[in-house]
C-alpha cells in the first residue's frame, strides 16, 4: 500500500473517533444508566489529561526542537492571546462554535505532524495517529454533551458535524506530507502555537477552579507560566 494512502487513512481513523464519541455520549444521554458517574467524570477528566498529552509529549517537544527559544516564546505566546481573543468573540457571538475551535486545535497541527512524520521518515507517526484516536474519543464525548445542552442543533447534525470534521484531518495530513515537510520551522511554529491554545482552553473550561467568574485572565496566566517554563527548558539545555 502506498505511503500516502497509510497517511490518509490512519488521520481518518484518528479523525473517526470524534464522531464515535459523539455516539457515546448520546447513548449516554439517552440511556442514563449506560454509564456510571464516575465513568462519565473519568472520560470528561481523560480528555483534559490527553490534551495535555498532546502539548507535552507532541507538540512542545516538536515545536522547540526546531526553534530558537526567542521564536519559541513569540508562537507560544501568540497562540495563547489568539485563543483568548477568540474565546471572547465566541462569547460575544454566543456561538456554539468554541467547542469545535477546541477539538480541532489539536487535531490538524498534529495531523500535519503526522504527514510530515511520515514524508521524512520519522519514527513517531504511529504513535501520534493512536495519540490523535485516545484524544478524539474523549474531545467528541465533551462537545457532544456540551453542544446538546447549550445549543439548538439537533443530535443527529451534530454527529453529521463531527464526522465532517474527521474528514479535515485526512486533508491536513496529505498537506504535511507533500507540502510542508520541508518547512520545518513553519511546522515547528503552528506546533507551538496550537499547544497555547489547547493550554488555554484546558485551563477555561476543563480546570474550572482555575476560574474567575467573568474573566478569562487566569487561563491566560497558565499559558504565560507554561511560556516562562518552557523558554528556561530551552536555555538550560
Amino acid at each position: 500500500m502506498p505511503e500516502y494512502v497509510n497517511v490518509f487513512l490512519l488521520a481518518l481513523l484518528a479523525g473517526l473517533a470524534m464522531p464515535a464519541g459523539a455516539i457515546l455520549a448520546r447513548a449516554d444521554l439517552l440511556h442514563p444508566a449506560f454509564l456510571t458517574a464516575n465513568s462519565r467524570c473519568f472520560i470528561i477528566a481523560f480528555g483534559g489529561g490527553a490534551l495535555f498529552s498532546a502539548v507535552a509529549l507532541v507538540l512542545v517537544p516538536e515545536g522547540i526542537s526546531k526553534l530558537s527559544p526567542f521564536n519559541a516564546a513569540l508562537y507560544f505566546i501568540a497562540g495563547g492571546f489568539f485563543f483568548y481573543w477568540l474565546e471572547g468573540w465566541l462569547k460575544r457571538l454566543r456561538s456554539a462554535a468554541g467547542q469545535l475551535v477546541a477539538m480541532l486545535s489539536d487535531f490538524i497541527p498534529e495531523a500535519i505532524a503526522l504527514g510530515t512524520a511520515f514524508a521524512t521518515g520519522g519514527q513517531t507517526g504511529l504513535i501520534l495517529a493512536l495519540m490523535m484516536l485516545l484524544q478524539n474519543l474523549p474531545e467528541g464525548f465533551n462537545a457532544y454533551e456540551e453542544l446538546i445542552k447549550t445549543s439548538d442543533f439537533s443530535a443527529s447534525k451534530i454527529i453529521y458535524a463531527f464526522s465532517g470534521l474527521a474528514l479535515i484531518g485526512p486533508v491536513a495530513a496529505l498537506i504535511g506530507y507533500y507540502l510542508l515537510a520541508d518547512m520545518e520551522a513553519l511546522v515547528a511554529g503552528l506546533m507551538l502555537f496550537a499547544s497555547a491554545g489547547i493550554l488555554y482552553l484546558v485551563f477555561q473550561d476543563i480546570a474550572p477552579e482555575s476560574k474567575l467568574i467573568n474573566s478569562r485572565i487566569p487561563a491566560l496566566g497558565a499559558v504565560c507560566g507554561f511560556m516562562l517554563g518552557l523558554v528556561g527548558n530551552m536555555l538550560i539545555q
